[in-house]
């Protein structure tokens, strides 16, 4: 099963390097990195083309924001299944990619544990997310699978569609619930970390930010399942961060 990691960029000059030595060092063996950079200005399209791997399918072009950039991706892939990696992430080990395509191999979906780093150090993770299984009405009680750690097969995204780019932070969370709610795709949990999450991205830098994030989550749950007001994902959301952040300290 040959797998497209898909990664979308703008001057990431300070974190890339590490993120796609990552994908490099993965022991499965079929993989394509389609990085999709919006048109730097420093030194992230030098950094890419310095690898010199035919597996690395890079092109630099203006976008009109990230889940376009991410469809761009998408239209571009070769592979039989698809996630994204950020360019401030890391695969937790080499193994990564090899447990998605196993568990693909009789799955729609995969899904993993994800942590959260305040750098890729060894230090010890912020928040440990980990993954369970999606039950039928599940993102009404708040639940969600970790985007970094989530990948699918072809046929999801031929049956779900693009991202939609009207989001600015949550369109992942849209296509994810429409491939397992709408779509009715089956997900299986791998029971191991497969990345490492730098704190700081477009969803968890700072109180705007995380508020226009429950904001537009809210809003594709009102587009695609039909809630109204206060629904009871927007309480159980934050709640479900609490055992995240006591894992982390050993709790």
């Amino acid at each position: 099963m040959k797998i497209s990691t898909i990664m979308v960029c703008r001057n990431a000059e300070a974190t890339i390097e590490g993120a796609i030595a990552s994908f490099l060092a993965q022991d499965h063996a079929d993989r394509e990195l389609v990085l999709v950079d919006g048109a730097s200005t420093d030194r992230t399209m030098e950094i890419v083309a310095g690898f010199g791997d035919p597996r690395i399918l890079a092109e630099s072009a203006p976008d009109a924001g990230i889940y376009d950039a991410m469809n761009k991706g998408l239209a571009r892939m070769s592979g039989d299944a698809f996630g994204f990696l950020n360019a401030d992430d890391r695969y937790h080990d080499a193994t990564a990619l090899s447990r998605i395509a196993h568990a693909l191999e009789t799955n729609d979906m995969a899904t993993g544990h994800l942590n959260f780093v305040a750098a890729h150090d060894g230090s010890a993770p912020r928040r440990i997310w980990k993954a369970s299984r999606h039950r039928p009405g599940a993102f009404r009680r708040g639940w969600m699978p970790a985007h970094p750690t989530t990948y699918a097969r072809r046929a999801v995204y031929d049956r779900t569609g693009p991202f939609d780019p009207s989001y600015r932070n949550a369109g992942d969370y849209d296509w994810m619930l429409r491939a397992l709610e709408i779509e009715h795709a089956s997900l299986a949990v791998i029971d191991a970390t497969l990345v490492d999450m730098a704190i700081g991205g477009a969803s968890t830098a700072g109180l705007p930010a995380k508020l226009l994030n429950a904001s537009e989550l809210a809003r594709a749950r009102r587009r695609r399942l039909g809630t109204t007001g206060l629904d009871a994902a927007a309480i159980l959301m934050p709640l479900r961060k609490l055992p995240q952040i006591l894992a982390a300290r050993g709790f």
